[in-house]
């Protein structure tokens, strides 16, 4: 059994985002295959060192602890990535990495053009309406067809609830990530 590559330990960093795992080998020269969170997988594309960490139940990765990967080429395949490290030069060494956790810090991700916004950002943000009303705070968000809702959580009456937005510009008048609030023209009794 050839030997597995020794993995280079790293810390996490603060910044860090879970944006896939690595789904299997591809081909015999090392590339294998990652499974990206989002459908914009610009991210792992852009970014030359990923952090792995063990999947977090039934994973068999060569490694423990978190890991750092330098990116020699990634680059879409069909619905996934594919992608190629240093250190990770055959087949068996790429299948020591499958069910691995993919993280990529935050500061490392492209710039997003104006009125654009990275889920991440949007997560944990309060939601009020125009005249102040909280609505809830965005515990994730749902690609539903043609546009993207927000999923808030809130509680009425003592009871926690869940709250549905869509995120276009005829409901959301401002994201204000610095003041980690998005204002909405929307009725709490919607």
């Amino acid at each position: 059994m050839p030997e597995q590559p020794v993995l280079p330990a790293a810390e996490l960093p603060e910044d860090a985002v879970e944006v896939g795992r690595i789904a299997d080998a591809w081909g015999v020269k090392g590339w294998f295959k990652v499974q990206p969170f989002s459908s914009d997988a610009e991210a792992l594309l852009s970014a030359r060192a990923w952090f792995l960490q063990p999947a977090l139940r039934g994973g068999k990765t060569a490694f423990t602890g978190t890991v750092q990967l330098s990116i020699r080429q990634a680059r879409p395949h069909s619905d996934t990535l594919v992608a190629w490290a240093h250190g990770i030069d055959d087949r068996d060494a790429a299948e020591g990495l499958r069910g691995a956790r993919v993280f990529v810090p935050r500061s490392a991700f492209p710039r997003t053009a104006e009125d654009e916004y990275y889920w991440v950002d949007l997560i944990g943000l309060e939601v009020v309406n125009r005249q102040g009303v909280a609505l809830g705070t965005v515990r994730e968000l749902l690609p539903t067809g043609p546009q993207t809702t927000l999923v808030l959580d809130h509680l009425q009456d003592g009871k926690p609830l869940e709250r549905l937005i869509p995120f276009v510009s005829a409901f959301v008048d401002e994201v204000d990530l610095a003041k980690r609030r998005i204002t909405v023209d929307w009725q709490p009794d919607f």
